[in-house]
């Protein structure tokens, strides 16, 4: 998982996503076991399905920490999927690959918090 950060934070337009107090707070409140069912639920509905139609512009800038995770990691996207962890747009992400997506998104969360 190091590589993949390394890169992003070569990324001028991924290394401005940061999580700001409210992002931290609302971490604390709900605990990382509901932000990651969030992220799970938004991947499975958001990012899963093999077509989306609003693709590249269904995952917001801001309102969950989850959101801002996902630009920051490149996973708001098929596009961004592809090109930057080469998961093939137009099918179904398996389990797998959402699994994949998911701890990306807390590693990056987890990091934000440290």
């Amino acid at each position: 998982m190091d590589d993949i950060f390394q890169k992003l934070a070569k990324s001028e337009f991924r290394s401005k996503f940061k999580l700001k107090q409210k992002e931290k707070d609302y971490i604390a409140l709900k605990g990382l076991d509901t932000i990651r069912s969030h992220a799970r639920d938004f991947i499975s509905k958001r990012l899963a399905p093999a077509f989306i139609p609003n693709d590249g512009k269904q995952t917001p800038m801001k309102g969950h920490p989850v959101f801002i995770a996902q630009h920051a990691t490149a996973t708001c996207c098929r596009g961004c999927l592809f090109k930057w962890h080469k998961i093939q747009k137009g099918t179904q992400l398996t389990e797998q690959q959402q699994e994949y997506v998911v701890n990306i998104i807390m590693e990056w969360i987890k990091r934000q918090l440290n």
